[in-house]
């Protein structure tokens, strides 16, 4: 029987990811398809509210930006606001959804006469909230915080697995990771028996479903959703 799962996200929330596969009694293999390098832009003294729209734009904002920890936060879904708070940000509130939600939550807990919104994401990220902020009025400073480098290739021991035919499954937290992937997979390797889970259909959208035994996405964009994928 085919029990080994493939993590493609990278950390922080790798490990964390893997421990809730091998509970599940699934076999989890370390994937990891990007890599975060952290940014320095100039950042601001004081803003109304901090969003964050991934968690790995939370670390490197908290070391570079102290002076906002006692800033309003809105996330955009319960992880990254659970990492927030333990990056010693105080005042934390999910969106528990995507970037349309968290849009409406700022519309809903903040005032654009009240001061600027610092958007806190990774290069190439955050477009469609800001668009959706601005329309509601808010001066929106988005802030690129980090940057995501993708893998070129796959390690041995993960083509040796794929190769065996002993994955069940590859989980798939953002588009890029998928996108990464699938370039990372030599032209030789069939995936069509293998199941491609990600997180949102945004994210599904990015892979190739030809090549896969199918393709799913979660019913909500977070980690429990996404794992419960694993069981149907």
């Amino acid at each position: 029987m085919k029990r080994t799962v493939l993590v493609t996200r990278p950390e922080p929330g790798l490990g964390e990811t893997m421990r809730a596969v091998a509970a599940m009694g699934f076999t989890p293999l370390a994937t990891p398809m990007l890599r975060i390098v952290p940014l320095k832009p100039a950042l601001p003294a004081r803003v109304q509210a901090v969003l964050f729209t991934s968690g790995q734009a939370v670390g490197p904002l908290a070391d570079q930006a102290p002076l906002l920890l006692g800033a309003t936060v809105l996330s955009v879904g319960d992880a990254t606001a659970e990492r927030a708070r333990d990056a010693g940000f105080t005042r934390v509130a999910s969106a528990r959804g995507d970037a349309k939600a968290l849009a409406s939550l700022a519309a809903r807990r903040l005032d654009p006469a009240a001061g600027s919104l610092l958007l806190a994401c990774g290069r190439g990220q955050g477009g469609e909230l800001v668009e959706g902020l601005r329309s509601r009025g808010f001066r929106v400073l988005k802030r690129c915080v980090y940057q995501a480098v993708a893998a070129r290739a796959l390690d041995e021991t993960v083509l040796a697995r794929l190769r065996s035919g002993r994955v069940e499954a590859v989980l798939f937290f953002s588009g890029e990771t998928a996108v990464a992937f699938e370039r990372a997979v030599p032209p030789d390797l069939s995936l069509d028996g293998v199941r491609a889970l990600a997180i949102s259909a945004k994210a599904a959208s990015r892979l190739s479903e030809g090549c896969w035994r199918s393709v799913s996405f979660a019913e909500t964009p977070d980690a429990a959703a996404l794992l419960a994928l694993l069981q149907q």
